[in-house]
């Protein structure tokens, strides 16, 4: 003992930092780091544990997904590609800068016969002009076929709430009907998807049509109305610049009612009309069969997993119970 302490001072005294020597460190054993990393080798090995389980699933999944894709009734798509009609401004921005405020007190429009894009867009769209198409053309038993009876013309169902009603005729048919519009270009296409095509074709060329003539019908009778009051307006009047002020708005809404007379494009210029479409858009069976089948494999994938874990944790509570 008294010879080890000895050497631990002379080894003390040996140390000068003076002398340029460095203190030595002794770092203390570490302990074994445990292993947590992912080992790929014991997943694989889950899954060819459980191949046939996830072959079994992803088959299942795949044949289901098929079966249901031909057990979908088709849809086809048939569109109509439109422009806004050519709006006459020349006349009429020469009578709004002259006349403008008196045409806005009679509540009189110096338009010219087309470009009211957006209120055609917005008539197309409502329930009124909708209901008076499914009335006019009988869509009703059409558009709710699979309650109709059509040798007795009854409904099929037993309860009145069940039959259907304007109200569900109109939302159903606005499911399948959808306007788009490019910003850049200011074409629309308005479509319809329906599963017999030459009905989706019929019912997108009559859309526009009908909307053509409706906004047409609407214009003459709005500047009938006008020219009807501006005449009432001459006999109540002497000043000669109103008299004149008013024959040139009654000259203004005259044109307006010829030119709706001759066109029968009045809102929308069709430069492509509905064709039959010859393939439909629904469902879409290879899509679908390939989504089918990756859900099934991942499927298959996390079952395996999930019977590999409840297999760990029954053979660990195993032997809990063993050692206890």
């Amino acid at each position: 003992m008294n010879s080890n302490k000895q050497n631990d001072r002379q080894a003390e005294s040996s140390y000068s930092p003076s002398a340029g020597q460095q203190p030595v460190y002794y770092m203390p054993a570490q302990m074994p780091i445990e292993d947590d990393e992912i080992n790929l080798l014991d997943y694989w090995r889950i899954l060819m544990r459980y191949k046939w389980l996830i072959v079994f699933v992803t088959f299942i999944s795949a044949a289901g997904t098929i079966a249901l894709a031909f057990s979908m009734t088709p849809i086809y798509r048939a569109e109509v590609t439109l422009a806004p009609a050519a709006e006459d401004k020349g006349a009429a921005s020469a009578l709004a800068g002259q006349f403008g405020g008196l045409a806005s007190l009679a509540g009189i429009s110096l338009g010219g016969g087309g470009g009211k894009t957006e209120e055609a867009l917005a008539t197309l769209n409502s329930r009124v002009f909708t209901d008076a198409f499914i009335v006019d053309n009988n869509l009703m038993p059409i558009l709710f076929e699979d309650i109709w009876d059509e040798n007795n013309k009854s409904w099929t169902v037993n309860e009145e709430k069940d039959k259907p009603t304007a109200w569900k005729a109109y939302k159903k048919f606005n499911d399948i009907r959808t306007i788009t519009e490019d910003k850049k270009t200011g074409m629309l296409v308005l479509a319809i998807e329906w599963d017999n095509p030459e009905l989706a074709t019929l019912w997108a060329n009559q859309l526009i049509e009908r909307i053509n003539k409706y906004q047409k019908n609407e214009a003459i009778k709005e500047a009938q109305r006008s020219i009807d009051y501006l005449e009432n307006e001459l006999t109540t009047t002497s000043v000669v610049e109103m008299r004149q002020a008013i024959y040139r708005l009654v000259e203004s809404q005259t044109k307006n009612i010829m030119l709706a007379n001759v066109r029968d494009e009045f809102v929308f210029k069709i430069i492509d009309p509905a064709l039959v479409p010859e393939e439909k858009i629904k469902p879409k069976k290879k899509l679908m069969a390939i989504l089918g089948t990756i859900v099934g494999f991942m499927l298959g994938v996390f079952l395996a997993f999930l019977l590999a874990f409840i297999k760990k944790q029954k053979e660990q509570n195993s032997e809990t119970i063993t050692a206890n």
